[in-house]
């Protein structure tokens, strides 16, 4: 027979002590209940806790000291805060001291039957996360994030902490350097790993659009809503919502989304009720958002509630010793994928690259390694096969500059379709030839060819 867990409720309110033990009874838990400060550090003491849910005021002080304490002294307790209805500054606060999640008053007993399910996944250890020494990489996918600097050993040091909160988290980080990476795995190491992990970029989402993406509406609730469509906060139910590029969000969605943070509930356009949602909240930007709330440009309630905890991701530039592995890594996955031999690269090559000074961080990696597998002619990339120079210079000798509104994959993919066409030009437009110059199957010359529209 399994053992039931133990969990504590702290409150100084009979009634409501009463009915929050009575609710975790009933899912099969053993609750132990206190009134104080004192009572709850004696019950901690005792040891044999799964979960800990405690009021933030107190006859004998402040819940938030019994966070700090737990946080400090069992760092495998899960501890949850009840706050006051509407209180954002009380609820920031309990999750950058530890806590991991916070329920509002009066309490929604469905939603506090998810979060302690969800809470009692990490201290059973279901989630990959409970499973990894803080000594090992998790097989569970920390290994994708490649190197062995000190800057990428920190990341993996806060993934592994943030998994294990529900607190939100803004990754920030210039483009290519592994953001959505970072939330993926955050989302895959925690008890949420088995619901559904969704991103979504808020650039790229028409404005008039926003509310019924992210919310979803009701059939006939507007010209064009020919059914029910469910949002992105109820496809992320249970599970992760990466707001990616959420500087791109403008100021009347940003009230909504604050309001759906805060009551964990959304309603969908032509909806009367809210619909009750629990989701985990990742967002990642490249431009800093300080300077947009100082210039009203974005709501500052909003970035303090987004920005609980930071996780930066180093640029490549940071990190030039991770280069070897990145460049192995990628080689492999490239030439795997395009079904040819992956070559050696030569010293002055790999010295080449170390110095680069990568605008794209690693996805402009991959997209160097991708052009010189495919213009290398031997078993070993030099040089002259990494093609720097034209990222540089064009045939005049000067500057060659990528234009400010042409994003860097599309700049990528416009010297590579230009290689390809000069091999084919150099082999008379003969397509075997033309693979055999550029060291690739036929089958990926036919598929590069394919992808972009060459004839």
């Amino acid at each position: 027979m399994t053992e039931r867990q133990r969990v504590l409720i702290v409150d100084d309110e009979p009634d409501i002590r009463e009915l929050l033990v009575m609710t975790l009874n009933r899912m099969g838990l053993d609750v132990t209940a206190a009134a104080d400060l004192a009572e709850a550090r004696q019950a901690i003491a005792a040891g044999g806790l799964s979960f800990c849910l405690t009021d933030k005021r107190l006859p004998d002080g402040d819940g938030l000291d019994l966070v700090r304490d737990i946080s400090a002294q069992h760092p495998d307790l899960p501890v949850a805060v009840i706050t006051a209805h509407g209180s954002v500054e009380d609820a920031v606060q309990a999750l950058k001291l530890g806590a991991f999640d916070f329920v509002s008053k009066p309490v929604d007993l469905d939603l506090l039957r998810r979060l302690v399910g969800t809470a009692l996944k990490l201290r059973a250890g279901d989630a990959p996360a409970a499973q990894t020494r803080k000594d090992e990489p998790s097989p569970a996918g920390l290994d994708k994030l490649i190197g062995t600097s000190p800057a990428i050993g920190k990341c993996r040091q806060m993934i592994r902490k943030l998994a294990r909160s529900q607190a939100p988290v803004l990754i920030s980080g210039e483009s290519g350097s592994g953001k959505e990476l970072a939330a993926s795995l955050i989302h895959q190491l925690g008890p949420r790993a088995d619901r559904p992990f969704v991103p979504v970029n808020c650039g790229a989402i028409p404005t008039e659009l926003m509310e019924s993406e992210f919310f979803g509406h009701r059939k006939g609730s507007f010209t064009g809503a020919s059914a029910d469509k469910e949002g992105l906060f109820q496809a992320a139910d249970g599970g992760t919502l990466l707001l990616d590029e959420v500087a791109e969000l403008p100021l009347h969605m940003q009230v909504k989304l604050l309001r759906a943070i805060q009551e964990k509930a959304v309603r969908p356009i032509g909806e009367r009720h809210e619909v009750q949602v629990d989701v985990r909240i990742i967002s990642a930007t490249n431009s800093p958002l300080k300077p947009l709330v100082e210039a009203d440009k974005f709501r500052s309630d909003l970035y303090f509630r987004l920005n609980v905890i930071e996780l930066p991701m180093p640029g490549l530039r940071e990190r030039p010793e991770d280069i070897p592995l990145l460049v192995e890594h990628f080689l492999q996955e490239i030439t795997e994928d395009w079904e040819t031999r992956a070559p050696e690269i030569s010293p002055a090559a790999m010295d080449a690259l170390k110095s680069h000074p990568y605008s794209g961080n690693v996805r402009e990696l991959i997209n160097i390694l991708q052009r010189a597998v495919t213009m290398c002619e031997g078993p070993t990339i030099e040089p002259a096969d990494l093609m720097l120079e034209r990222l540089d210079v064009d045939g005049s000798g000067q500057p060659l500059q990528r234009p400010d509104d042409l994003p860097l994959d599309s700049y990528m993919e416009d010297i590579e379709k230009q290689v390809l066409e000069d091999a084919l030009r150099k082999a008379r437009w003969n397509k075997t030839r033309a693979a055999e110059l550029l060291g690739i199957s036929f089958r990926s010359l036919r598929y590069k060819l394919k992808k972009f529209g060459i004839e």
